[in-house]
């Protein structure tokens, strides 16, 4: 059995850390960055036995560095958003099937087959800059529903209201993924009283808007779209999956994905479950980059393992990383 079919096969917490083990191996041997990072904190030696016991890269090596293993080109380069000046993360796809498999996989676990299903997508901030990884797999979504009416839409509100009625009356089932700002926008304008749609929201404000709670934000959309509950979508450019959310912003990932916390004030030291502290996330789909990666995002995990997302915090607990800098 191959690498990726042992990854999107896991359906045991004893497989999934036989395989985050392995993975730990190889990426430690053959990224390069990843490598120097682990021998750096002094834990090359290490027997690890657990993959709560496997070091997390700081996510902004990908602003400074060229994560992926050696001998490798990369078929696709993913990039963050940023303002003018500020730098951005780079995430260097080796194989970008590994990608379409995650995402494919990962949203039929969660919202079923997609053929026949209504996509839209109202994400201009996106579609308007080249590298999103989002729009990649929006667009592979958009192809795969083969649904006549699935499409963007930019900034042409009036079009997405009349779609919206259109399937509403024809008993469609239809999901809606919209950057946050870009729902608001559209609500300010239009009423729309459709049970049955999914609206999944993703990727915040982008400094358009003034930031909300997600209490106060979820409430403006559900009485906006006429729904009960407002999904949401976890990922970023430097993973290769993501997590979802069917209400309440707590989070749920495929088998092959998990969400850890760490100490905000320890970097390298893990919390239990029930309380606060800074996302450390695996993504086995990531190969060829790196698994095993701390983010900057603030969270609460839930002892069955789901997770919500609490804001962000600054990059002072690895500033003391030279390779970071290199």
């Amino acid at each position: 059995m191959s690498m990726q079919e042992h990854i999107f096969s896991i359906n045991s917490e004893e497989t999934f850390n036989e395989v985050c083990l392995k993975v730990y191996r190889y990426q430690k041997a053959n990224c390069s960055v990843y490598g120097k990072y682990v021998d750096l904190l002094g834990k090359g030696k290490t027997n690890i036995s657990h993959y709560t016991q496997i070091p997390f890269l700081p996510i902004d090596f990908f602003k400074t560095q060229r994560v992926l293993a050696e001998g490798y080109q990369a078929e696709i380069i993913f990039t963050s958003s940023g303002t003018t000046g500020v730098v951005t993360s780079k995430h260097h796809v080796a194989n970008v099937s590994w990608y379409q498999r995650s995402f494919r996989s990962g949203f039929q676990r969660f919202y079923g087959k997609v053929k026949n299903m209504a996509v839209l997508a109202l994400l201009p901030s996106y579609l308007e800059r080249s590298g999103s990884s989002l729009i990649y797999m929006v667009d592979d979504l958009i192809v795969q529903s083969q649904h006549p009416l699935s499409g963007y839409f930019l900034y042409n509100h009036e079009d997405l209201f009349n779609t919206l009625y259109e399937l509403k009356q024809r008993g469609t089932k239809t999901l809606l993924i919209g950057v946050t700002y870009a729902l608001l926008d559209f609500c300010e304008q239009y009423q729309v009283d459709f049970p049955n749609l999914k609206i999944m929201e993703t990727g915040g404000m982008k400094g358009r808007r003034k930031e909300m709670i997600r209490e106060e934000l979820h409430q403006t959309l559900t009485k906006g779209f006429g729904v009960q509950k407002i999904h949401s979508e976890y990922g970023m450019t430097e993973l290769l999956s993501q997590g979802y959310s069917f209400g309440e912003g707590v989070f749920q990932t495929p088998p092959w994905m998990k969400v850890l916390l760490r100490d905000t004030d320890d970097p390298l030291s893990l919390i239990n479950q029930g309380k606060t502290g800074a996302i450390n996330v695996i993504d086995l789909a990531n190969y060829y980059s790196c698994s095993f990666i701390a983010t900057q995002d603030l969270g609460k995990q839930h002892m069955d393992g789901r997770f919500e997302i609490l804001g962000r915090f600054d990059n002072s607990d690895i500033r003391g990383c030279n390779l970071l800098v290199q």
